[in-house]
């Protein structure tokens, strides 16, 4: 069973590593799989989703499987299935560790988890989406977005660089067959470069680091997908059986992936158990087996009433908390808060968006960004538009394609490119052909829209050395304009952009405009 369970784990942790590499441009304005496939099975996405916006997306009813599964068989998603909990596996077997009472050494931190997910619940039920800050599967692919990937193609880049520089003999055809051919599968087409990706890099290490403090630590002591399942697996028909002719070795704790106590008989403990059935590999009497028996003795954990009180009270609370901040007292948004198109009103935005980073790993531009205070604590990490690092292409629509939750609906092209996420705005005062007489016509050039949103006007100007003359001076048609940035990516203009980009006029607001 340990080979088999290993074996899947890998299956599943390449699968996610595959359909995350193709979660990006193909050259066609259609994605194939993306990894938004793990997201659709994860139920804490779907119940704090329905919790906070009352609304749920056809490919979370996948998650229901998930829910029936654990019923059924326990927290094998855990321990068989999760990528997540693959890593956490993988790095912790790099040390060795001592047996489960000392790996105790924790106390009671275990409940932690279950506290995490109560504050959650309680924050979703008055329409705060925190969920994904948590959720193993979105921290996973969040971290992996901005921070490890981008990584990945800067050292891959750096290294073969490097080979070209040295130019050993025989090596370097070697590199170019071996550098075209990730190019060509693995290395994303342009290097991605992200706002705070050291910051989120940072958390995913340390996560990953404290599995050498105590092995799959995340998983028994943080993780409120495992809570869920666990408190799930309480019920289920799968139990885990001792014998008779168990002679209390304690085998079975030194291998024990959770704090699930299988060597305490009778207090074997359901909720914590991830059914990695380690324990009854190892047990030398062949006293343990798991079969479909609901009387087998168990334990669960001892919350305690007031504690449980209190992590809800804590999650309905934080609500106020986090909303009465300056940009909440107004229905004017930041104006460098532009959203991508097809992004929900700011308000239901926020109650589905689950920060997992899909839209900006698959940006073509890498325009999107992880915001961090712009649109307040509840808004960190959830997507921005940076004009001046990536502008909206024209004709792409992948980011709804790969929003999991609807906070960025999948637009058909016909009608992505009428929605407006900004505002072009021009600064005279550093605009060429109006501060300095001196001719440009870049953002009108770039201007992608049929009937080009800037427009010019012929007017006289003077110059010291060439005295009265005609010039182009660009002007924004506030009906045409759609925000999309690319004048502002363009614009020759070294330092601040002579024309820049806001939220004003955005079309998912009809308080955000210039002219009511």
């Amino acid at each position: 069973m340990r080979i088999l369970r290993k074996t899947t784990q890998g299956i599943f942790l390449l699968l996610f590593i595959f359909l995350f590499i193709q979660t990006e441009s193909t050259g066609v304005d259609e994605l194939g799989y993306p990894v938004k496939f793990f997201l659709d099975f994860d139920p804490l996405i779907l119940i704090t989703t329905f919790l906070a916006s009352h609304s749920l997306e056809k490919g979370f009813y996948l998650s229901l499987s998930v829910i029936l599964m654990t019923l059924i068989f326990g927290r094998i998603f855990c321990g068989w299935v999760c990528p997540f909990g693959t890593i956490h596996n993988m790095v912790g077997a790099l040390k060795r560790h001592k047996g489960a009472e000392a790996q105790r050494g924790a106390g009671s931190l275990f409940r932690v988890k279950y506290f995490v997910l109560l504050f959650l619940l309680g924050s979703s039920l008055f329409t705060l989406q925190l969920a994904g800050v948590m959720d193993p599967i979105a921290l996973l692919i969040r971290s992996f977005s901005i921070s490890i990937y981008p990584a990945f193609n800067y050292m891959t880049r750096a290294f073969f660089d490097t080979v070209y520089e040295m130019d050993p003999k025989g090596l370097v055809d070697l590199s170019e067959t071996a550098y075209t051919g990730l190019k060509g599968s693995v290395l994303a087409f342009k290097q991605p470069y992200f706002k705070q990706a050291g910051f989120i890099g940072l958390i995913f290490i340390i996560i990953i680091a404290l599995n050498l403090y105590q092995k799959r630590f995340w998983c028994r002591n943080l993780c409120p997908l495992g809570a869920l399942l666990g408190l799930l697996s309480k019920y289920s028909i799968l139990k885990r059986e001792v014998s008779e002719g168990c002679n209390e070795c304690g085998v079975c704790s030194k291998v024990c992936q959770s704090d699930a106590r299988p060597n305490e008989k009778g207090h074997w403990v359901s909720t914590e158990c991830l059914y990695c059935w380690d324990c009854d590999d190892v047990c030398p009497q062949k006293a343990v087996s798991f079969g479909f028996n609901n009387n087998a003795g168990q334990g669960t954990p001892d919350l305690g009433r007031r504690r449980v009180l209190t992590s809800i009270g804590a999650g309905v609370v934080a609500v106020p908390l986090l909303r009465t901040t300056p940009l909440s007292a107004s229905d004017i948004l930041s104006p460098e808060l532009i959203r991508p198109p097809g992004a929900l009103a700011e308000k239901k935005f926020l109650e589905r968006c689950i920060k997992c980073g899909e839209c900006m790993k698959v940006c073509i531009t890498n325009g999107l960004q992880p915001t961090f205070l712009e649109a307040g604590l509840e808004g960190i990490w959830s997507p921005i538009l940076i004009p001046q690092t990536g502008y909206c292409e024209y004709r792409c629509t992948l980011c709804g394609q790969v929003c999991p939750t609807g906070a960025i609906k999948k637009l058909p092209l016909e009608e992505k490119v009428n929605i407006k996420i900004g505002l072009a705005n021009i600064n005279k005062s550093r605009c060429l052909p109006y501060a300095h007489a001196t001719q440009c016509i870049v953002c009108e050039e770039v201007c992608p829209t049929p009937k080009k949103a800037i427009w010019f006007e012929y007017v006289k100007v003077n110059s010291r050395e060439l005295g009265e003359f005609h010039i182009q001076q660009p002007k924004v048609d506030l009906k045409l304009c759609i925000g999309c940035g690319i004048c502002e990516k363009m614009c020759p203009v070294v330092g601040t952009p002579a024309i820049t980009v806001t939220s004003t006029g955005e079309s998912r607001s009809d308080n955000n405009q210039m002219i009511l």
